[in-house]
Formats: structure tokens, C-alpha cells, sequence
């Protein structure tokens, strides 16, 4: 798989190379922003290591410029370690972030999880299920891994994905945050509740008309989310 490094330092960037390269992956280099753009239109992008203090394009706007168009996985790398910088990272279309300085190890772990869940999800190898699920208007079609709103097509990242197909196969059914979290990253929660409450948020303005009014994916206060149920011929 080839993992697109991006980062102005160019001694971390050849030294996370060499790690990846150490575990067989084909590790490509970037030191602005602009650079990964370029590199994701000409190449094939399995994953993304994104720094987001960079000159010429930061790492931030990359990373929206690159949820546009495409879904596979963006980890962040920053020197700044507040919950509000992680929270900004993530609504820009990031699916981790890590603080520097960080263990190398630590990095490789994140990259081969993110990894599993991006080809678990058939967004490199797509796999056979006769999963079609539809709630009014929204179409989920878990065997080509495409999400459609009246008959327009929604591009979710693999995580997005993820969660709202948990949701959609259980209309009516409320999870919790942790049980979300658990679920779809497949680790404790441990206070990742605040990055579960981002994605959903980010669906939301994906595939609700108004998100402040969503009319698919409610949330039940104190308790948790759920897929509305809705009949597909109706809407209601």
C-alpha cells in the first residue's frame, strides 16, 4: 500500500519512511501541502500522514481540500496537544491524530489499524454482502460501499462509513458514544467520546437536509444516537 508523508521537516519525514518502508509499505514524501495534493491526484493513495504547521498550504486546509474527493484515511501529526486543536482536525476530514514528539511504534500501530478498517470496508478490496438498507430517502449499499440521498451520492470517509452503517442496520436502536466508539474503532472508549460526537457531525451535514434538524440521525439526550425509522416510500 502506498502512505503519502507529509511534513516540512524533512528528517521526520525520512525517518517515518523508513519505519513504514521497514513493515513493507511504499512510503511517498511531501513537505507542504500543496506537494500532497499533487501527489494524491497523480498517485494511489492507501493512506495519509498529514502534519498540519506546513509552508505554502497547511496541513488543515490539505486535508479539506483532500476530503473533496476522496476517503481514505488522514492521521494528523501536530505539536499542539489541546483538545480543541485534536477537535479542528478532526472536523476537517481527519480519522486520528497524534502529538509530537510521538513513539514511532506508536505511529505504525495507528497506520496498520486505520488501514484494516479502510479495506474492511471495501474502499481497496471491495468485498460481496447482499446489504442493502434504505430509511426513507437515505440508500446505504453495503456490497458496492456507496451512500445515497435521494439519489444523489454522499462520499463519506471510512470511519463516517462505518458508523453510519451500524446505525442504518439498526433503525430505532440507540447506542451510546461508548458503544459507538467500541464498535467502530474497536478499541475502549477512554475518552473518545468527543471524537465520536465530531463524525456524527460531520454525517450529519453530509446527509441531512438542515443538521440542526436532522430528520435520519437523532440524537437521544443523555443517552446516546439512533437511525430514525422511516418508511422508504414516504419519507416519514
Amino acid at each position: 500500500m502506498n502512505i503519502l508523508i507529509c511534513d516540512d521537516d524533512q528528517e521526520i519525514a525520512a525517518a517515518i519512511a523508513v519505519y513504514l518502508q521497514n513493515e513493507g509499505y511504499t512510503a511517498l514524501l511531501a513537505h507542504d501541502g500543496k506537494q500532497a495534493l499533487s501527489i494524491v491526484e497523480q498517485s494511489e493513495i492507501h493512506l495519509v500522514i498529514m502534519d498540519v504547521m506546513m509552508p505554502v498550504l497547511d496541513g488543515l486546509s490539505a486535508t479539506l481540500e483532500i476530503r473533496r474527493e476522496r476517503g481514505m484515511p488522514i492521521i494528523m501529526l501536530s505539536a499542539k496537544s489541546e483538545d480543541t486543536d485534536k477537535i479542528l482536525g478532526l472536523n476537517m476530514g481527519a480519522d486520528d491524530y497524534i502529538t509530537k514528539p510521538f513513539n514511532p511504534l506508536e505511529l505504525i500501530a495507528r497506520v496498520k489499524s486505520q488501514l484494516r478498517r479502510y479495506t474492511a470496508l471495501g474502499s481497496i478490496h471491495p468485498t460481496q454482502s447482499d446489504g442493502v438498507y434504505t430509511v426513507g430517502g437515505l440508500a446505504l449499499d453495503d456490497n458496492h460501499k456507496t451512500v445515497a440521498v435521494d439519489g444523489e451520492d454522499v462520499r463519506l470517509t471510512p470511519l463516517e462509513y462505518k458508523i453510519l452503517l451500524l446505525l442504518i442496520r439498526n433503525p430505532g436502536r440507540v447506542f451510546s458514544i461508548d458503544e459507538i466508539y467500541e464498535r467502530v474503532w474497536g478499541e475502549d472508549c477512554a475518552g473518545g467520546g468527543s471524537t465520536v460526537t465530531v463524525h456524527i457531525r460531520r454525517i450529519r451535514e453530509k446527509i441531512e437536509i438542515n443538521p440542526r434538524e436532522p430528520k435520519y440521525l437523532k440524537v437521544v439526550w443523555g443517552i446516546g444516537y439512533k437511525m430514525e425509522k422511516l418508511d422508504p416510500s414516504t419519507g416519514r
